[in-house]
């Protein structure tokens, strides 16, 4: 290489430089709100977005910097990304759904975790006592009252007598809601159908398990089950099973007849104002647990799915077309 192509080449290296070197201090002075996110599904995608608004709500709109990834539900990426994030410094690091929340846990204590979109933090071994923070960590839960959920389903179901369940037997979160529909079932006079799933795919085929048990089946918030939603509504609809969702997009798909549940925005929103005293220098210890109260909930029915099940819709309920 001659000197004129050499000093062209330093030339080129010199602004490259100038150029990360000018990116990376132009945001060094914003303070960087992590969001570890397990993948793309709708209830996850509301509570981001609630997040997102609250913070704006709070003040924080430029004068903060996102950095947020996710796995695409495959657990074996969490560390990688958990790594990635942590390396932007961020002032406070959101954890989304238990697998990540209980990673995180483990491997980040200098940093104030707020988890979000988590059913029992205490179940999970996030939080030793419901309603105190622990270590580095607080969070928004998206804790259901299922017992007000098993009574609007029999409402519009009232000769029914069994909810179906389908829980993952990877995740802890459906361990706890498996022990929670059972102790809210039991209190509204019905009894559970649980039927494990150790792999998504299995799906089709343990759904049939629900053939003449079940009255209605409930879909959780599970991160492996609630993915599976259309193949869960598909073979419902075969053996002419109404579902109940936790979320108000499957009622608006027409995979659901009916949902109620918190409002995944609200939970974000939850999750954002603790994210907010962080940033202004409340210490994570003095921040307890957000659980949803009764205006973090809706309802909703699909009329032409009430209307195939011959069912009444409550004054109560938001109807969707």
């Amino acid at each position: 290489m001659n000197r004129k192509n050499m000093l062209a080449v330093a030339a080129s290296i010199l602004v490259v430089s100038a150029v990360a070197f000018f990116c990376f201090n132009a945001n060094d002075d914003l303070p960087v709100v992590a969001i570890a996110n397990y993948g793309p599904h709708a209830s996850l995608e509301a509570s981001l977005r609630g997040i997102r608004i609250e913070l704006e709500a709070q003040g924080f709109s430029k004068n903060i910097r996102y950095e947020i990834a996710d796995v695409g539900f495959d657990a074996a990426l969490i560390p990688q990304m958990i790594t990635k994030l942590r390396a932007s410094n961020p002032k406070v690091m959101v954890v989304k759904s238990t697998p990540i929340a209980q990673f995180a846990k483990g491997k980040i204590h200098d940093v104030p975790l707020v988890y979000c979109d988590i059913t029992d933090p205490v179940s999970a071994g996030l939080l030793k006592d419901a309603t105190k923070s622990h270590e580095n960590i607080t969070g928004s839960s998206d804790q259901e009252d299922l017992e007000s959920i098993l009574n609007f389903a029999k409402i519009l179901l009232p000769q029914a007598k069994t909810v179906g369940l389908l829980y993952s037997t990877s995740e802890s979160n459906d361990a706890a809601l498996v022990a929670m529909m059972k102790t809210a079932a039991a209190n509204v006079g019905l009894s559970v159908v649980a039927v494990p799933v150790d792999q998504s795919r299995d799906i089709p085929v343990r759904m049939q398990e629900f053939r003449g048990k079940a009255d209605f089946i409930y879909v959780g918030t599970s991160g492996p089950i609630q993915p599976a939603l259309p193949s869960i509504a598909s073979e419902a609809q075969k053996m002419g099973i109404p579902v109940f969702n936790v979320e108000d997009q499957a009622v608006r798909d027409g995979l659901a007849l009916a949902s109620f549940g918190v409002n995944y925005e609200s939970v974000g929103r939850n999750a954002g104002k603790l994210v907010a005293k962080l940033l202004k220098g409340v210490s994570v210890k003095d921040l307890a647990p957000v659980y949803p109260k009764p205006e973090d909930y809706r309802c909703f029915v699909n009329k032409k799915l009430a209307q195939k099940f011959g069912i009444k819709i409550p004054k109560n309920a938001t109807v969707l077309e």
